[in-house]
């Protein structure tokens, strides 16, 4: 069974840090781009950034570049997105997504507040 299943959101002050964290299991993690979206009340799910299979390459968003990093262990089948001043903009539920030809998987989502 697939399952991606992301932690580390919370309700933060501007300027700080969070590292989410994206943990895969049933399927062929090292194989997979891996990728991080937000959504944000009343607006589409947005790509933020993705991560090639190896770990080599790297996308970002022009609104999170430069702040936000994303990262991979395949050994320990996550990948995660270190988000640095963070912005009150930055509000959203962030999903992880991991894709291989038409494979297409999500996680169920971590909330991320950004509020003073």
């Amino acid at each position: 069974q697939v399952q991606l299943v992301e932690s580390g959101g919370g309700l933060v002050q501007p300027g700080v840090s969070l590292r989410l964290s994206c943990a895969a299991s049933g399927f062929t993690f090292s194989r997979y781009a891996m990728s991080w979206y937000r959504q944000a009340p009343g607006q589409e799910r947005e790509l933020m950034a993705g991560i090639s299979s190896i770990g080599g390459i790297t996308k970002y968003a022009d609104a999170v570049k430069g702040r936000f990093t994303i990262s991979r262990d395949n050994a320990k089948r996550t990948v995660y997105l270190q988000m640095n001043s963070l912005k009150p903009e930055d509000t959203a539920v962030y999903y992880c997504n991991a894709r291989l030809s038409a494979d297409n998987y999500w996680g169920q989502g971590t909330q991320v507040t950004v509020s003073s």
